[in-house]
């Protein structure tokens, strides 16, 4: 992307220019005077911290082999590694801790990359980093290593989560650099071994990934028996992301839950108690999911947890899952919803895309990624 790879430092000296990247990104300034663990982080601040993870990173070897593009998404990676601490930075018992903040630092990330017009595969890649930049450190701890490993593979790739925790480790004056570094490369051997490193883990089919996601302890191997009899098809987006339009041109003659179409019939506004709209539409794809006819679910289900409650019911009935995530630049999409007859209130649209998580290869039989702003579409699945 043009505003990271302008400022990614380059051959012959592969300096950083940290003033002008503060100038740029508010964001990085926010990180100024946010304090840190000493034990893990003595070399100050949190922009401090980043500084030094961006001069690590251009310092590696192998970080410079990489090509252009692949060496700017790294350097945005390491520049929004943190970007959540200060919001989640606190002080318990006398220690300072941030708390979620890899979490909340995926959701940031991919709230600001959004809002600079990142492509939506470049923007996944560089959360999807941001999110699990940790892992990496303490991996090999984890009861889920092998399932987590292989979703960083399918979003980005495990080398370059490498390379990602390298450079922030070595971003950093703490006691146990060395213990930390040799964890991050058995990560490596690991993944290697797993044969997600540097590409996406195979899978037997799309249904043997669905149900290995589904299926703690499960083989990754085993080529599950396709018992799908009817597919849902589960559309994700911001309000005004054109969900409607695109059932209208895709999926025409298709029953479709609606819950925009179910508040409009209970009375419910946008900002109301959503319940009893949640459960009328629930009980009304339960009634194509039992006579095995294939519908639409329309709603913004914008996180993943919102998606899972969907997901979870029609994969009961062994329905095959589609997941169509859609989406438009933000002045598209604030433009499309002051134009509706009843417009979503800025405030609600706000707080659905402060938790927004596009959904990922791990929740589907098929993923599909729309980008529906005018003359910038992109097709991605």
């Amino acid at each position: 992307m043009r505003v990271f790879a302008e400022l990614c430092p380059r051959p012959p000296h592969w300096r950083l220019d940290w003033t002008a990247v503060r100038e740029r990104f508010p964001w990085v300034r926010d990180l100024a005077g946010v304090a840190q663990d000493p034990v893990h982080h003595a070399e100050g601040d949190v922009e401090t911290h980043t500084r030094l993870a961006c001069e690590a990173l251009a310092a590696l070897p192998r970080w410079r082999e990489r090509r252009e593009d692949e060496r700017t998404r790294l350097f945005a990676a390491t520049l929004l590694h943190d970007v959540a601490k200060p919001r989640c930075t606190r002080e318990e018992d006398g220690r300072i801790t941030a708390h979620g903040h890899s979490r909340h630092g995926d959701l940031m990330a991919r709230r600001i990359l959004w809002e600079l017009g990142a492509p939506i595969a470049w923007r996944e890649y560089v959360a999807a980093l941001v999110r699990h930049h940790q892992v990496p450190f303490w991996g090999l701890e984890r009861a889920d290593l092998q399932p987590t490993a292989f979703r960083v593979s399918l979003l980005a790739a495990n080398a370059d989560l490498v390379l990602l925790a390298e450079a922030d480790l070595r971003g950093r004056e703490c006691a146990d650099l060395a213990e930390m570094l040799e964890n991050v490369a058995l990560y490596e051997e690991y993944c290697a071994e797993e044969e997600c490193l540097d590409g996406p883990r195979a899978f037997p089919s799309d249904h043997a990934r669905f149900q290995y996601f589904r299926t703690p302890g499960r083989d990754p191997s085993y080529a599950a028996y396709d018992d799908t009899r009817l597919t849902a098809t589960v559309l994700s987006g911001l309000p005004a992301a054109g969900k409607d339009t695109w059932i209208a041109t895709h999926r025409p003659g298709l029953p479709v839950v609606s819950l925009d179409a179910l508040r409009a019939e209970l009375g419910v506004s946008p900002a109301g108690d959503q319940r009893p709209v949640v459960t009328a539409a629930f009980a009304r794809a339960k009634e194509h999911l039992r006579a095995g006819r294939p519908f639409v679910w329309n709603a913004t289900n914008t996180s993943r947890q919102i998606r899972e409650r969907c997901i979870a019911l029609a994969a009961d009935y062994r329905a095959r899952i589609e997941l169509v995530s859609l989406e438009a630049a933000p002045h598209v999409l604030h433009a499309r919803n002051r134009a509706r007859p009843s417009p979503v209130p800025d405030a609600v649209i706000a707080r659905l895309a402060a938790r927004w998580e596009t959904p990922d290869p791990t929740e589907a039989h098929t993923v599909t990624w729309l980008d529906q702003t005018p003359n910038r579409t992109r097709d991605q699945t």
